[in-house]
């Protein structure tokens, strides 16, 4: 099971390294959890950021397939440039094509009920560990960030705050 509050550093490589590993039991429990209803994630999420407009993100999840989920990032850099990627998800561990970005590929698949670990692949090797949690009362959530070189390095943490605004 993952923690839900840590700060950013080795914390964040723990829950990772937690994350990637599971035992029986937690596999067991992993697949029944893998049925839940992804709706509680459904609308509109906008990341906190101190960067002065015209800097934006915005995460978008709608339903998608039979179970499954649709994620489109729109995002404005300081610089006013526009950007637009996303992906599809049945939350079942296989990698899909990201659209918007070149050779790249995404998992998703279940942890527990608020947490889901996604896997970011560029030209065949997976490049960040991103651990997405939704809080409690459902309108957070947090993306902690393990981005690893060539030979599976860690070599960089990060953490991104997402609130709901629809």
């Amino acid at each position: 099971m993952i923690k839900r509050t840590f700060t950013i550093g080795a914390a964040v490589v723990l829950v990772f390294m937690a994350a990637c590993t599971t035992s029986d039991q937690e596999s067991t429990d992993q697949q029944a959890v893998v049925t839940q209803d992804p709706s509680t994630r459904f609308g509109r999420w906008q990341m906190d950021s101190d960067a002065p407009p015209p800097a934006i993100n915005i995460m978008t999840y709608e339903s998608w397939g039979d179970g499954g989920m649709s994620i489109t990032v729109a995002a404005t850099n300081g610089e006013g440039r526009d950007s637009e990627w996303g992906y599809n998800t049945m939350f079942d561990g296989e990698f899909r094509e990201v659209w918007g970005q070149n050779a790249s590929e995404t998992a998703v698949e279940w942890v527990n009920e608020q947490t889901t670990r996604i896997s970011n692949m560029r030209d065949g090797r997976v490049t960040q560990v991103i651990i997405n949690t939704l809080s409690e009362d459902g309108n957070t959530i947090e993306n902690d960030y393990v981005r690893m070189d060539e030979n599976g390095k860690i070599t960089g943490v990060g953490r991104a705050t997402y609130r709901r605004i629809q």
